[in-house]
This record gives structure tokens, C-alpha cells and sequence, in this order.
């Protein structure tokens, strides 16, 4: 049985810089983004729980990317889905060099564009979303304009109860 190969990443973080947006040689948009992604834990000799911040460079192919450049700014918080990349090159030294980065496949905009939190829209005709109930944070934000026609209040005293529900 061959086995299957599988490289999947999904980080939610903040941008540590600007957008970089650049063109291939053929005319290709490609964004270069820097994320902030802190991992928690308890530091054994105090005890306390602190963060510990990583860092990733991802890389935003096409109109996802110049949507990034256009839209993102240094301390915008972003979730991103993608693939690792590996990659090693010669250095002017001599030496060999390498690194990983993200590749995204979809990039959300979280968080509004005053950084006042929520959820907002996403790169590449997705859309982001906040964290509703989420324990004392703004409510979401977003520059996107809410359909609400799916919600229509109920009629009251409809009379129904648990009793009702079909299933």
C-alpha cells in the first residue's frame, strides 16, 4: 500500500511588517508577508505561562496577493492555509543556505482595518470571520456590508416548542 503524502499548514497570526508586492518576469503578482505566530507555555522555573513568538515568511500568489498588499498593513492580524516550502540555495559566501516558508493557498483578514478586531474579508473571494461569544473582545467588525436577509425575525408567540422540531 503506497502511503499518501500530506502537507497542510494553518496559522492565525499577526503581520510583522508591511506587504512586499513584487512582479514575476511574466507578469505574475507575487506578496511576501511576514506572520507573528505566538506558541504558549509554562516556563519551568516560575511557573507563569508566557509566549514564545514565531516567525514565518509566506508567500501570496496572483490576485490573492496584490488583494494582501492592497489591504494588510504591519500588526494586521490574518489567517493563512497553505503548504511548507523547503528550499536551499548557494550564498555569496559560499555557503548553503536554507529555509522553509508557507505558500498560501487562502489568506483571511482578520480583525478590521483600524485593527479594532473582529472579523473581516478574506483575500481571494473568502470571507474571515471573528469569534463571536469569544470572551470579553469587541464584537466582530468588517468592511464587508452583512447579508441579513437569511435572518427575518419569527413571528412571536408562534406557540411552537421543543416538541415541534422534526427530528
Amino acid at each position: 500500500m503506497a502511503a499518501s503524502n500530506v502537507n497542510v499548514v494553518v496559522v492565525t497570526g499577526n503581520l510583522t511588517r508591511d506587504p512586499e508586492l513584487r512582479s514575476t518576469g511574466g507578469g505574475t503578482s507575487v506578496c511576501e508577508l511576514r506572520v507573528a505566530v505566538n506558541s504558549r507555555r509554562k516556563d519551568g522555573q516560575s511557573g507563569q505561562w508566557v509566549d514564545k513568538p514565531n516567525y514565518f515568511d509566506v508567500t501570496v500568489w496572483g490576485a490573492q496577493g496584490e488583494n494582501c498588499a492592497n489591504y494588510l498593513s504591519k500588526g494586521r492580524p490574518v489567517a493563512i492555509e497553505g503548504r511548507l516550502d523547503w528550499r536551499e540555495w548557494d550564498a555569496k559566501d559560499g555557503g548553503k543556505r536554507q529555509a522553509v516558508q508557507i505558500i498560501a493557498n487562502t489568506v483571511q483578514f482578520l480583525g478590521s482595518r483600524d485593527g479594532a478586531g473582529g472579523g473581516g474579508g478574506g483575500g481571494g473571494g473568502d470571507q474571515g470571520g471573528g469569534d463571536n461569544g469569544n470572551g470579553g473582545f469587541s464584537s466582530p467588525s468588517s468592511d464587508v456590508p452583512a447579508d441579513t436577509s437569511d435572518f427575518e425575525s419569527a413571528p412571536a408567540g408562534g406557540g411552537s416548542s421543543e416538541d415541534d422540531i422534526p427530528f
